[in-house]
């Protein structure tokens, strides 16, 4: 009786057998140990981590493509190789620093622009060999327009001159023009150079120096770090509109402000409305700025042969 059972269970076996050869898909088995991976013949996953070479500051970072779609006979994630040029470009990229002429007559280096091509980046990671290792980072230098040799040789003119005033006992408000001032002192600007002051001043943070202070917001006064840096970049943008130089970016409050004739103002915010400006002339020019008591000047100079 035993066997007879046994036979029919063997039977019915190879009848669901033959159902499934005969037109239904055959289910899929998972194999999760390392044994069952050889006896069958199933390959690993095929992993590609690539060096990114920074050949200018000698360090280097190690990215894995399959993080970013990498298999082999799939393309890249085009979109994601961007994202990530972008992010190292982020922490790669410097503008040109021409040199600095302070009032005493030193200078201060210049430093040359850096930056990383993100476009030849993302062609160098989509075309890499299968076993390519190694991807050295597309970045260029470009030195500042002009040298303290040059400078050297040249005398400094006066074009133009502005100056506006403040209440000193507001301490905040003092120290925060100061600063910013403090921060385009020296400037020099090559023939063509285009000026930034949020990239010459940077962010306005307790870090650094800022305290509160009042400033305009939706036409109303409210307190904030850095209030009372634009007084020093409306003085700026009046010294260097007299000068003759080139404005290229400015904004006004959204309220008259005292300090300044009305609409003759330039309002300025990190992450927000920018003052930039170029030079137009053959010659470099040189921004000199002091802060007295309760006034700031800004003074622009040329340089003659």
């Amino acid at each position: 009786m035993k066997r007879k059972i046994w036979f029919s269970f063997i039977g019915f076996l190879l009848l669901v057998g033959c159902s499934q050869a005969e037109g239904k898909e055959p289910a899929f088995v998972s194999f999760h140990s390392q044994m069952a991976l050889d006896h069958h013949g199933a390959k690993a996953p095929v992993v590609l981590d690539v060096l990114l070479m920074n050949e200018l500051s000698g360090e280097n970072e190690k990215v894995r493509l399959n993080d970013y779609g990498y298999w082999p006979g799939r393309e890249l994630d085009m979109t994601a190789l961007a994202d990530l040029a972008g992010g190292l470009a982020e922490g790669i990229d410097t503008p040109m620093k021409n040199p600095r002429l302070m009032t005493d007559g030193t200078y201060l280096p210049g430093e040359p622009r850096v930056i990383l091509s993100e476009q030849e980046f993302v062609e160098k990671l989509s075309s890499i060999a299968p076993l390519e290792a190694d991807v050295v980072m597309p970045i260029y230098l470009t030195e500042p327009n002009v040298t303290e040799e040059e400078l050297k040789e040249k005398k400094t003119e006066e074009v133009a001159s502005f100056t506006t005033y403040f209440d000193s006992s507001v301490a905040g408000r003092t120290e925060n023009i100061r600063l910013s001032a403090d921060a385009i002192h020296g400037t020099v600007l090559g023939p063509g150079d285009t000026f930034s002051f949020n990239h010459e001043v940077g962010e306005r943070t307790v870090e650094r120096g800022y305290k509160e202070a009042k400033e305009i917001v939706n036409k109303e006064f409210v307190m904030g770090i850095g209030g009372g840096i634009c007084q020093t970049s409306s003085t700026l943008f009046n010294a260097v509109d007299q000068a003759g130089l080139s404005i290229v970016e400015r904004f006004t409050h959204s309220r008259e402000i005292g300090y300044v004739p009305t609409g003759r103002d330039a309002t300025v915010s990190w992450g927000g409305p920018d003052f930039r400006f170029s030079n137009p002339f053959d010659e470099p020019i040189w921004i000199q700025t002091s802060v007295e008591g309760g006034a700031i000047t800004v003074s622009v100079y040329v340089f003659t042969s």
